[in-house]
């Protein structure tokens, strides 16, 4: 008999997943300010009351009060059992569950092996863009950077920095004589170092421009050089590490997120240099891929942000063979309400030339005749077929046939059916007959058509733009709310808070409303900081008074900030918490000076009073 599912498993399977894909592959969403929605799946209802916030990883129904971790969705959506929507999530992200009969057995290792790693590659991204600064041969590096047309400001918004020369220099700048096996080990595991055949390393980035690709929360996870001189590869990507991997990640898609509030299109081009170029010249929405084709899991990453996807081709025969392995990427994402469209420059031109020589208007006037999806789709299917015989059109079918196949039921794929019956001249009953194997195959693997897009690691958060605070806690102020309702909202909004106050102890004195749902949430996130509140939801929902405190909790999950700027938040929630230590400080006292009127002070409690009146005085 299988054991239980360590704890610490299914805190990281939350983090790791995106709630947004894993509902909006089975209920399709649509975004609604910061959050997303869709009519609930629970209730019959016309007026979409159904919301699911990616900041929380939590969904909640304001209909018939349905609430939830993507593991909840799952049992209630697919009437999974809790083990059953453990091993879905899992799948989806590659893991195998494991099983045990105690709780969080190696768990803090684990997190403290990751933290470890992602404090490294802050460090080595450090140590790069202090060498494009100080380094002897950086003004070769520089140089080039001018050449290009980049601005030093564009450079320091992208964060890119120079690789120097030699075999060693990452190495020697991160460690001493003490820690160097450690730090070298941690080096090769991120791909910043090479092992080689006599038992050392050398750096795998040397003498190039370096350009550091973050993840969605900002985080430096690898780095793309771009050699200086006449070396190959001319670009050199990081390999896949255990925060790095190419089919998830897209080179500026935490600079655009963070420079536009609205984001109406995304552009995916191929090259680092392409995306700084055209940020250079206004055009913040473009991202590139990673030494790798489009993947599904990038697709719904972007269609999350925009409903709208043009992709951006060099008009040879290598860009326009690009452009079809993305369209066949595509197609199990595609359907009514989304737009991929795909633009081909002129021979010889990549983005980044085309944009100099025409300026931003006039990239923008060739980005608007993008073919579209089914544009595209259909003149390569034809393009060497005579559609004027049966022999023509019967080919056509079979070509098309297994790509459509791929489209999910629905409006899109319906009306796709009825262009290929049209340049067929058949009726899309008989389209649909034809295709009737292929769809068969489809549908009995629908999960795993959705999978690759459920692929997500970890929690997503939205950037923040810099808003005065005061707007916010007036807000909450006239709503009526206490300050334990604020810290906790704060704390479920932003769980990392709770490692800037105290332990929860100094609490006890406190008599009021929530103070013990706010003293167990302390106490949950001080013993496991790493959690989110999808995860800090599962949790309470096996605690003992569940039935009473569970559903205050999710009410108070539910609120979104007027204002997402990570500071002011802190300074919020930092500023009730004082008071509520001062208060219970306050309460303290006057109870240790009761018992000291009646001479019932125990030694250490007599400390204790001498202490508080100090601070008091």
């Amino acid at each position: 008999m299988a054991g239980l599912i360590p704890q610490y498993f299914i805190d990281d399977i939350l983090a790791r997943t995106d709630i947004v894909e894993v509902i909006d592959a089975r209920v399709p969403l649509k975004k609604a300010g910061t959050n997303h929605k869709a009519c609930c799946p629970f209730h019959n209802e016309k007026t979409p009351s159904f919301t699911v916030s990616e900041t929380k990883q939590f969904y909640h129904c304001f209909g018939c009060g349905e609430s939830g971790s993507a593991l909840r969705f799952l049992m209630e959506y697919e009437h999974l059992s809790f083990p059953e929507a453990v091993e879905e999530l899992a799948s989806n992200l590659g893991l195998e569950v494991p099983h045990e009969k105690g709780g969080d057995t190696g768990y803090s290792t684990k997190i403290k092996q990751a933290d470890s790693l992602y404090h490294l590659m802050q460090q080595v991204d450090q140590f790069y863009r202090k060498q494009l600064r100080e380094h002897p041969q950086a003004q070769r590096a520089v140089a080039y950077l001018k050449q290009r047309g980049l601005s030093g400001e564009i450079a320091a918004e992208y964060a890119m920095g120079y690789a120097p020369p030699g075999y060693e220099s990452v190495l020697k700048a991160l460690s001493d004589s003490s820690a160097k096996p450690d730090i070298e080990k941690k080096l090769v595991e991120t791909g910043v170092l090479i092992n080689n055949d006599r038992g050392g390393t050398y750096d795998r980035f040397r003498d190039r421009v370096m350009f550091p690709i973050r993840d969605q929360r900002g985080r430096c996870i690898a780095f793309g050089g771009r050699v200086l001189g006449d070396e190959s590869p001319k670009y050199l990507n990081s390999p896949e590490t255990p925060l790095f991997h190419k089919g998830r990640e897209l080179y500026g898609l935490y600079e655009m997120r963070k420079a536009m509030r609205k984001i109406d299109k995304v552009l995916v081009v191929e090259g680092y240099m392409d995306v700084v170029a055209l940020a250079q010249f206004g055009v913040r929405y473009a991202v590139a891929t990673l030494g790798t084709a489009t993947t599904a899991d990038h697709l719904q990453r972007l269609f999350r942000l925009s409903h709208e996807i043009y992709f951006c081709f060099d008009g040879d025969r290598a860009g326009r063979d690009a452009a079809w392995r993305a369209l066949n990427n595509a197609l199990p994402v595609m359907r009514e309400g989304l737009q991929i469209r795909f633009m081909f420059l002129p021979q010889g031109e990549d983005p980044d030339s085309y944009i100099r020589a025409h300026g931003k208007a006039g990239f923008e006037e060739e980005l608007g005749k993008a073919r579209t999806f089914s544009e595209y789709l259909f003149e390569n299917l034809c393009a060497n077929i005579d559609t004027h015989s049966i022999d023509g059109r019967a080919q056509l079918v079979e070509q098309a046939r297994p790509l459509l196949s791929q489209l999910l039921p629905g409006v899109y794929r319906q009306m796709m059916l009825q262009q290929l019956a049209l340049l067929t001249r058949m009726e899309v009953t008989e389209i649909e007959a034809s295709l009737q194997n292929n769809t068969t195959l489809v549908r009995g693997n629908r999960n795993a058509v959705a999978k690759p897009h459920e692929q997500q690691s970890g929690a997503a958060l939205s950037q923040k733009n810099t808003l005065n605070r005061v707007n916010s806690t007036r807000s909450a102020a006239k709503m009526g709310l206490s300050p334990i309702r604020m810290a906790i909202m704060r704390l479920l909004y932003l769980p990392r808070l709770a490692q800037l106050v105290k332990t929860p102890n100094e609490l006890a004195e406190l008599d009021m409303p929530g103070i013990d749902i706010l003293r167990k949430l302390l106490e949950l996130l001080h013993a496991y900081p790493h959690i989110n509140c999808a995860a800090i939801l599962e949790r309470w929902a096996g605690f003992e008074d569940a039935n009473q405190s569970y559903p205050h909790l999710v009410k108070l999950a539910q609120w979104q900030p007027e204002v997402t700027d990570e500071a002011a938040l802190e300074t919020e929630f930092l500023g009730v918490m004082d008071a509520l230590y001062l208060q219970a400080k306050e309460m303290r006292l006057e109870h240790l000076l009761v018992k000291s009127n009646h001479g019932q002070l125990s030694e250490q409690e007599k400390q204790e009073l001498r202490q508080l009146t100090q601070r008091t005085n």
